[in-house]
């Protein structure tokens, strides 16, 4: 698909006009008569603990949800009510959890790229089209594009987002319940000073990825 085609994109009557800036790669792969278009996006990349979350997500032709964004503009409360309405109007979803030893064991950056490859093809029916956030997955032989902040700039990726993040929050809050001390239910495993404080009083717990470097520094800190 030639991104040159988006450049005079015109917008339709009765729509808003950043519904329809958001869903103007749809719109132009729905003309070249591509009718299932899915989205992939991934959440957790930067964690310091808990698991990468991808997910993938095929919205019907006709679809309009008005307001919706990429999750990191939306509140918890709106994000899953957006998660709610995806789930229930979405031809299909999937989502890809990859624990940490895995991200260990291969590097974030491949367990990213292995993750977005398996949450498009697990999705029932099979996309015919796929745009996806950022980088080329692993294993992916159908016809996609690679949109740099595509969370931002297509629905389907931004859909894709929303099931993502909803789900790795809502894991890192049954985490918090397991390992109450490290204050997952607030920072979600991300690198936080608060985070760091709770690693250098208590140590690493189990889904703490210990190839990162901020992990290593405060391991090293500790055995001082």
């Amino acid at each position: 698909m030639d991104n040159s085609q988006f450049s005079n994109y015109e917008t339709d009557r009765g729509m808003p006009e950043n519904f329809n800036e958001l869903f103007k790669f749809e719109k132009q792969l729905q003309k070249e008569e591509f009718s299932l278009i899915a989205g992939a996006d991934e959440v957790g990349r930067g964690c310091m603990a808990g698991p990468l979350v991808a997910a993938a997500v095929i919205l019907p032709k006709d679809v309009y949800i008005p307001n919706l964004k990429e999750s990191k503009q939306l509140s918890h409360k709106k994000r899953v009510l957006f998660f709610n309405e995806i789930k229930k109007i979405a031809i299909a979803t999937s989502i890809i959890i990859v624990q940490p030893e895995e991200i260990d064991r291969f590097g974030v950056h491949k367990a990213n790229l292995k993750a977005l490859g398996q949450a498009i093809l697990s999705l029932n029916p099979e996309p015919e089209y796929s745009l996806i956030d950022g980088f080329s997955p692993l294993g992916l032989n159908g016809s996609f594009l690679v949109l740099k902040k595509g969370d931002e700039r297509s629905i389907s990726i931004a859909a894709a987002s929303i099931i993502a993040k909803v789900t790795r929050d809502e894991l890192m809050c049954e985490y918090h319940e397991k390992y109450p001390n490290y204050g997952f239910d607030r920072h979600k495993g991300y690198c936080t000073k608060e985070h760091l404080n709770a690693i250098m009083n208590y140590g690493l717990c189990d889904i703490h990825r210990k190839s990162f470097a901020p992990v290593r520094r405060v391991i090293l800190q500790r055995r001082a």
